[in-house]
């Protein structure tokens, strides 16, 4: 029951975040989803209703190059290549998602890592 209580907890910190934060044509948001195994990060311009870049560490060369890593250090990877997608799609910067999650852990490494590949936010 408390691992319910926890997701809907989750569910309502998102809700209240996406009042605030949305993805323009000229700033598309940068959403992360973190699962216990995966962390996943979308580029998406909310007017069009479009992903315009996106990674995970499931992705095949992700996962690859990050065998035998810890989840961090996927993160981390997972935030460079989106942060190299998304500007090849032509974005330089973004609004930060956290998706609910606290900024800690991998989600702040993903952020850290997206920032030093050179995506603004």
């Amino acid at each position: 029951m408390a691992n319910a209580t926890r997701s809907l907890a989750r569910i309502r910190r998102h809700t209240r975040v996406r009042r605030n934060v949305s993805g323009t044509p000229l700033r598309p948001r940068l959403n992360v989803f973190r699962s216990s195994a995966h962390i996943y990060a979308q580029v998406i311009d909310d007017v069009a209703g479009r992903t315009l870049a996106a990674a995970s560490d499931v992705d095949k060369d992700i996962a690859a190059a990050t065998a035998g890593k810890t989840k961090t250090e996927r993160a981390k990877a997972v935030g460079t290549a989106v942060a190299e997608r998304a500007k090849a799609a032509g974005v330089e910067l973004v609004v930060f998602d956290r998706g609910g999650f606290q900024y800690h852990g991998r989600v702040q490494a993903l952020a850290d890592s997206a920032r030093e590949a050179g995506l603004g936010f």
